[in-house]
């Protein structure tokens, strides 16, 4: 079992020592310094510094948000090695190079300003030039996603929406594919227009995943593959209050959202380990942001998104050591049949491919992703909120999207 040690460790693996030391200087002037600066720090001795000229009292006060806003961007770029962190993070400690020369020159001054300005600027254009020459570690070049998850991909609900849109990017990116659905037709089609668009192999398994044995099939009919990864994406909404809703279909939305993705990935995981060759093997889940929250007016698919969003973290941490990548996807709303089936009012929603393009660039890295800042944002200011509020104010989104007739 991986630990938080083990875990922090294998982080910081990732960067240089120096690179580290700026990162935790950037952690400090974000949660430390400059919240102390503008809130704590009178105007009347405020003090900033931009290219070694001091401003002061609120025209110091003024810049403190963006200086802020820079160390905040620093350190999660850092964090997370964003590709747009070069050229800007070399860029920004030029900026401070060229302060760290101008300020003693001008409020010093002599000999000793000269001897601090010099020094102080050799020491930061070599932070300048290390972060210049760290290209590579911001935008390493991209090892092609089947040679990461050598073997074939499991992708379940593929007749439609997200599924679909998976099976297509996953072709594109030259994974053989299991189709996984109800309708056999629908699936043929797909396999047809993959093969003929990217010449990769596929294979259709029509099986209902509701019924007992569905799992199972699929499990049997893939059992001579090398898997790479497995997508759970089969599922669906129902829309509505409670009492209103047909206790059947609640049960099948209850095994297809959590009892199948729980059993196919209990008969695939010994598969994805020995498949692994000299690469990694990958779990995804198709979560959902309804599953950050409780729900009126759809309750037990919120709750069924919940259960997947903390079996998919739990299961990140424990095949870490494996070799298995584990990733949630937890989109908002999505052009698909979801609305139709659920039995919603038609709304717009984000293009599937733009969903399932960000989770497949997602993989490998934190074992949740939600597409688009604003359902991120939404999704995790929920914990700072009484969850009775919570749900009283979704109450009120939801309304807009349920027929009258089922609220």
């Amino acid at each position: 079992m991986a630990t938080i040690g083990e875990w922090w460790r294998a982080q910081l693996a990732r960067r240089p020592g120096w690179m580290n030391g700026v990162m935790a200087f950037c952690a400090f002037m974000t949660f430390v310094y400059m919240p102390f600066d503008l809130f704590g720090k009178p105007v009347a001795v405020d003090e900033e510094v931009w290219f070694g000229l001091r401003l002061h009292g609120w025209a110091a006060k003024a810049t403190e948000p963006l200086h802020w806003a820079i160390y905040a961007a620093g350190l999660y770029g850092f964090w997370r090695m964003r590709p747009w962190m070069w050229p800007w993070a070399a860029v920004y400690a030029a900026q401070v190079a060229i302060g760290m020369l101008v300020w003693p020159l001008v409020y010093v001054g002599g000999a000793r300003g000269w001897i601090v300005g010099v020094v102080s600027f050799a020491a930061f254009a070599a932070l300048t030039f290390a972060l210049w020459r760290a290209k590579a570690r911001f935008r390493p070049a991209p090892r092609a996603l089947h040679e990461r998850y050598p073997g074939w991909a499991v992708v379940t609900g593929a007749s439609a929406g997200i599924g679909r849109e998976l099976a297509r990017q996953l072709a594109e990116r030259g994974f053989p594919c299991v189709l996984v659905a109800r309708r056999e037709d629908r699936l043929r089609e797909l396999a047809a227009e993959l093969e003929r668009a990217h010449g990769v192999e596929t294979r259709v398994v029509a099986a209902d995943l509701v019924r007992e044995d569905g799992p199972r099939r699929v499990a049997d009919a893939v059992a001579d593959l090398p898997i790479g990864m497995l997508v759970n994406n089969a599922g669906f909404g129902y829309a509505g209050r409670f009492e209103k809703q047909d206790a059947a279909r609640l049960r099948d939305m209850v095994i297809l959202n959590c009892a199948v993705p729980t059993e196919l990935t209990s008969l695939l995981l010994p598969r994805l380990r020995e498949g692994r060759g000299a690469g990694r093997a990958a779990i995804v889940i198709l979560g959902s942001v309804a599953g950050r929250q409780p729900l009126p007016l759809h309750a037990v698919y919120a709750a069924t998104k919940a259960f997947d969003l903390f079996l998919g973290e739990a299961l990140w941490v424990e095949l870490q050591r494996s070799g298995i990548d584990v990733l949630v996807v937890e989109p908002g709303t999505t052009e698909s049949e979801f609305h139709d089936v659920a039995g919603e009012l038609p709304h717009a929603g984000q293009p599937a491919e733009a969903v399932v393009r960000g989770a497949l660039e997602a993989l490998g890295g934190p074992p949740q992703w939600i597409p688009r800042w604003k359902h991120w944002i939404r999704a995790n200011l929920v914990r700072l909120a009484p969850r009775s509020w919570v749900a009283l104010y979704a109450r009120g989104a939801i309304e807009h999207q349920t027929p009258p007739e089922l609220r």
